[in-house]
Parts: C-alpha cells; sequence; structure tokens
C-alpha cells in the first residue's frame, strides 16, 4: 500500500469512529509533507438556511479544525492526539450551493509540544475561498 493509501485509510477510520464527522460526511481527499485536505460533499442536513441553500458555517468551521488536526499528523509523520487551542476562521463568502466543500490545511511550524496550522476552505477553485483558518494545536502526546 502506499503512504498516500495508508494515509487515507487512517483518516477514513477516525472519520469512522467520530460519528459527528461521520454525519457530515467528511472524507479524505489528499495529503503530503505537512499537509492534508479533506472533502465535505454537499448534503441537505448541512443546509443552514432551506430557501438559500447554503451550507452552515458550523460544518465548516468541524471540516478545518478536522483538517487542520489532520495537517499536523502528516507534519509529525505520525497520528498524534492535538488539542485544538486557538482555531480563528473568517468567513469571506458562502459556499456554492450544491458544491462540495474542499478543506485544505498546512501545519507550517511543528515545535515539541505546539503545532501552527493555516488553510482555506473552497467549494472548487482556492483561489476563491469560502473561508480562511489558522490555529494552534497542542501536541497531547509529545515529550
Amino acid at each position: 500500500m502506499t503512504q498516500t493509501g495508508q494515509y487515507r485509510q487512517m483518516m477514513e477510520q477516525i472519520v469512522g469512529a467520530v460519528p459527528h464527522l461521520k454525519a457530515l460526511g467528511i472524507g479524505f481527499h489528499a495529503s503530503g509533507p505537512g499537509w492534508a485536505e479533506l472533502a465535505m460533499p454537499y448534503a441537505p442536513q448541512l443546509v443552514a438556511y432551506a430557501d438559500t441553500g447554503v451550507v452552515a458555517s458550523g460544518a465548516i468551521f468541524t471540516l478545518m479544525d478536522t483538517v487542520a488536526g489532520f495537517s499536523v499528523a502528516m507534519a509529525a509523520r505520525q497520528f498524534e492526539a492535538v488539542v485544538t487551542i486557538d482555531l480563528r476562521c473568517d468567513y469571506l463568502r458562502a459556499a456554492t450551493p450544491g458544491e462540495t466543500i474542499f478543506g485544505r490545511a498546512e501545519c507550517y511550524r511543528l515545535t515539541r509540544r505546539i503545532a501552527f496550522v493555516r488553510g482555506v476552505a473552497h467549494d472548487g477553485d482556492p483561489d476563491n475561498p469560502v473561508a480562511h483558518i489558522s490555529g494552534t494545536f497542542m501536541r497531547v502526546a509529545a515529550q
């Protein structure tokens, strides 16, 4: 199995073990050294207001918190428990109704105890993001 296949399998196991993530339909999309990308397909239960069809901001926040944690694992080259210390999410526009939302995060600095992450959520065009995030995560098992 390739390294990408192993990471996909691990992510699918994590999502399967967390009912909230499974309910949102969040799944693995891609990963590489220090970064990860997850996808959240459009679904009626994600909509905040039926008359607009726009996905609720809370679902997008969960996607981004999850992918940020996964990017830490990619930077550490191992899956490890992390705790969100601070996560800022700036919403730039509503996601396009009917479109899959992708969350991509990069762990740009990894210390012994703290990971620093930034990322974007988009609905098909990373140059036209739905939201930006920046955050810090505590590495629970770090010595």
